[in-house]
């Protein structure tokens, strides 16, 4: 019984000292200068993009500087295998070219499996000039439309 007694006592003392306490508060803070106010989101995520876009870019810019100055065909310079050239024969297979050494060695190339088709000594690699591939091609066209206008 004493012990409820007690217990009822630290209760009203604590109710009647709320009031006081929040009084006591509200006093302290009219006191004191208001807070500044938290920057907005907006110039932050300004920023962010802005450090983003900066970053990419200086990386395009290392990119197009190691493609310009050829720092990436020097690495790839010392490959063993080196392709020559390759036609697509499917819509998944092709016919490669490459160059091993001092041979050629012509593979299928198919999703999973590369087969050696032949093997061949070094060749002389002459591309047919593309001026020469253009003109005939602008030739066909040139006369596919004339027989098309001409038919008419």
């Amino acid at each position: 019984m004493n012990r409820t007694r007690t217990v009822l006592t630290c209760i009203r003392c604590s109710i009647a000292l709320v009031p006081a306490a929040l009084a006591v508060g509200a006093a302290h803070a009219a006191e004191q200068p208001a807070a500044p106010a938290l920057p907005s989101t907006t110039g932050s995520v300004f920023t962010m993009l802005l450090g983003l876009t900066a970053v990419l870019a200086i990386m395009a810019g290392i990119a197009w500087l190691f493609k310009r100055t050829g720092l990436v065909q020097r690495a790839q310079g010392n490959a063993v295998a080196k392709i020559i050239g390759g036609v697509s024969v499917g819509t998944r297979e092709r016919v490669m070219v490459i160059e091993v050494a001092d041979q050629w060695i012509v593979v299928g190339v198919a999703p999973g499996r590369v087969n050696t088709l032949a093997t061949m000594p070094r060749q002389d690699h002459v591309a047919a000039p593309a001026s020469a591939a253009s003109a005939n091609f602008a030739s066909w066209l040139k006369n596919t439309i004339d027989k098309r206008n001409g038919s008419s």
